[in-house]
């Protein structure tokens, strides 16, 4: 079982860059595939961008294609998402989910954080 712990969000306005971070318990980081979601507010929570256990494979929705990076250091524990040029609908709760199956797919994540608020002005 791996805990998950999110940090970065804040307040920034459109256009401006964040870096959130996805802190992983355990030693067995390296065997999860990971993902990022967000959830607005009224709205289902969505897919954002998956990585596989190496960090050699990337997969993202294509709202955020182009502006957001998904990376992790399996040496560190923690995956990260690179926002660039940040939108107002890119405002949300995000969250970082895992999952053992090996799959680079938006679904079937096992285990996820408690979420970290993004929100972009105008």
């Amino acid at each position: 079982q791996v805990q998950l712990v999110e940090s970065g969000g804040g307040l920034v306005q459109a256009g401006d860059s964040l870096r959130l971070a996805c802190a992983a318990s355990g030693r067995t980081f390296y065997t999860y595939t990971m993902g990022w979601f967000r959830q607005a507010l009224g709205k289902e929570r969505e897919f954002v961008a998956a990585i596989s256990r190496t960090g050699g494979s990337t997969f993202y929705a294509d709202s955020v294609k182009g502006r957001f990076t998904i990376s992790r250091d399996n040496a560190k524990n923690t995956m990260y998402l690179q926002m660039n040029s940040l939108k107002p609908e890119d405002t949300a709760v995000y969250y970082c989910a895992a999952k053992t199956i090996m799959v680079l797919t938006k679904y079937e994540y096992d285990y996820w954080g408690q979420g970290t608020q993004v929100t972009v002005s105008s």
